[in-house]
C-alpha cells in the first residue's frame, strides 16, 4: 500500500508543480520535459528487465546446480547462528538461507551482476515460505531492508569514477564510504527488529558487527599502502576469485554426486527468463514515477527547502549542493551516479562537495528500484512497513555520509 500511495505521489505532485510553473512562471516547456521523460523512462525499465535475463538466467542456472548439490543447504547451515536470529521465519536448513547470504556476500564486493540474480532466487525461496502470497512475509521485508541497506564493503564503481575525473587519491573516500554503508545497513536492521521485536543483543549479531568492523580494518591495511591505481584492479581480482570460485565449486561437487549438471542449469535458467520478463510491469511503473516526479524539478524544490531550513537553523551549509545524491539514489542509481560525477565536475573530485557526493553515492541504496524489482518478481502488493523501514536506512546512510565527510574532509 505505501509503494502505491508514493507512486500515485509522483505523478499528482508532479502535475501540480509542473502546472503552477506553467502558468506563473511561463515555463512553456515544462509538460514536454516530463512527457520526454515519461517515454523515455518506460522505454529504459523494459531494457533494464531484458539486460537482467542473461545474467538472471545464468545465475539461477548456477543456483539450480548449487541446490541440487547441496552446497546451498550446507551454506546456510554454516551461517544459521546469525542469520536464524535475523530470520527466525526461515526453517533451519531450508535453502532460501544460503541464497539469501550468498545474496549479501555479493552486495557487499559490489558485485552488482551477481548479487541481482541472487537475490531475485532468495526473494522467490522466502516466497514459497511465506503463508500469504500477496502481503509480504517478515522475512522477506528483513531480506529487502537489508539490501536497500546497501552494506558494500569495497566501492569500486565510485572509486574508478573518482579516477577518470582527476582525484589525487581516489581510494580517500574507502574508509568513510564503508563506515557510511555499514551504518545505514545497522540502521535498517534495527528498524525491522523493531518493528518484529526481534532482539539483537544475542551473541551471534554482536559478533558480526565485531567481525565486520574488523575485517573493515584488515582491507584497510592491505589497501592503504596500495597504489591507486591498483586498488579497482585488486578488488576486481578479490571478486572474481569469489565469484569463479562459488561456480567451480558447485560444477565440481555436483559432477560427484552424478548429478546431470547441465540439465540442472537449465532447469534454472528457464526460471531466470522467466523471472526477468515478469518484472517488466514493475520496474516501468516505478521509473517512470521517478523520471517525472525529477523532470518537473519537484527534486530542486525539496534541495532548495532542505537548503533554506539549514540555513535558518544556523548551521553550515557546505554539504547542500552533494544532498542530490543521496536523494537521487533512494529513487536512480543511474540518476544518483550522473548527478555525482557533475557534481565532481562542477566542483573538483577533491573538493569536500565531490568526495562528500561519493560519500552518498556509496552509503545508501536504490530503495524504490530494489522494492519494485524484488517484491514484484513474486508478485507482492502489500509490502507493509518496508518502504518505511528502509527510508530508515537510506535517512541514516545520508546523514551518515554528511557527518563522516564534515570528519574527513572539511
Amino acid at each position: 500500500m505505501a509503494l502505491n500511495y508514493v507512486w500515485i505521489a509522483f505523478f499528482v505532485i508532479s502535475f501540480a508543480v509542473a502546472l503552477f510553473r506553467l502558468v506563473f512562471m511561463g515555463d512553456a516547456e515544462i509538460f514536454g520535459k516530463m512527457t520526454t521523460a515519461l517515454f523515455d523512462s518506460g522505454k529504459t525499465g523494459a531494457e533494464l528487465a531484458l539486460g537482467l535475463t542473461g545474467m538472471m538466467a545464468f545465475w539461477l542456472g548456477i543456483m539450480k546446480i548449487g541446490e541440487r548439490a547441496g552446497m546451498i543447504a550446507l551454506f546456510a547451515k554454516g551461517v544459521n547462528p546469525l542469520f536464524s536470529r535475523l530470520f527466525p521465519g526461515i526453517p533451519k536448513g531450508d535453502p532460501a538461507m544460503g541464497s539469501v547470504v550468498m545474496n549479501f556476500s555479493a552486495n557487499a564486493l559490489g558485485l552488482d551482476n551477481a548479487a541481482t540474480p541472487m537475490g531475485l532466487k532468495a526473494m522467490k525461496e522466502l516466497q514459497e515460505l511465506n503463508p500469504q502470497k500477496d502481503t509480504a512475509s517478515n522475512a522477506q521485508i528483513m531480506f529487502l531492508v537489508l539490501n536497500t541497506a546497501g552494506i558494500t564493503m569495497i566501492p569500486t564503481a565510485v572509486m574508478a569514477m573518482r579516477l577518470t575525473q582527476g582525484a589525487a587519491n581516489p581510494a580517500d573516500i574507502f574508509i568513510p564510504t564503508m563506515i557510511g554503508t555499514f551504518i545505514s545497513f545497522i540502521s535498517g536492521m534495527i528498524a525491522v527488529a523493531i518493528y518484529q521485536r526481534i532482539n539483537l543483543f544475542r551473541l551471534p549479531v554482536l559478533v558480526f558487527v565485531g567481525g565486520f568492523i574488523g575485517l573493515m580494518g584488515l582491507l584497510f591495511l592491505w589497501m592503504r599502502n596500495m597504489p591507486t591505481e591498483e586498488i579497482a584492479v585488486k578488488t576486481a581480482m578479490l571478486g572474481g576469485i569469489i565469484i569463479f570460485s562459488v561456480i567451480v565449486s558447485f560444477l565440481l561437487v555436483a559432477f560427484r554426486q552424478k548429478i546431470n549438471v547441465y540439465d540442472a542449469f537449465i532447469e534454472g535458467a528457464k526460471e531466470g527468463f522467466t523471472t526477468a520478463v515478469m518484472i517488466i510491469p514493475y520496474l516501468v511503473a516505478i521509473l517512470v514515477g521517478i523520471a517525472v516526479f525529477r523532470a518537473s524539478g519537484c527534486l530542486d524544490v525539496i534541495i532548495n527547502g532542505i537548503s533554506w531550513l539549514v540555513a535558518l537553523a544556523g548551521l553550515n551549509t557546505d554539504f547542500v549542493p552533494a544532498l542530490p545524491v543521496g536523494i537521487m539514489k533512494i529513487f536512480s542509481g543511474g540518476g544518483a551516479r550522473g548527478v555525482m560525477v557533475e557534481l565532481m565536475e562542477t566542483y573538483g573530485a577533491d573538493s569536500f562537495v565531490g568526495r562528500l557526493a561519493c560519500i552518498m553515492q556509496g552509503s545508501t541504496e536504490t530503495t524504490f528500484y530494489v522494492l519494485a524489482l524484488y517484491f514484484g518478481s513474486v508478485n507482492i502488493k502489500n509490502t507493509r512497513y518496508a518502504l518505511t523501514c528502509g527510508l530508515i536506512a537510506d535517512v541514516a546512510g545520508i546523514i551518515a555520509a554528511i557527518i563522516i565527510g564534515y570528519i574527513f574532509f572539511h
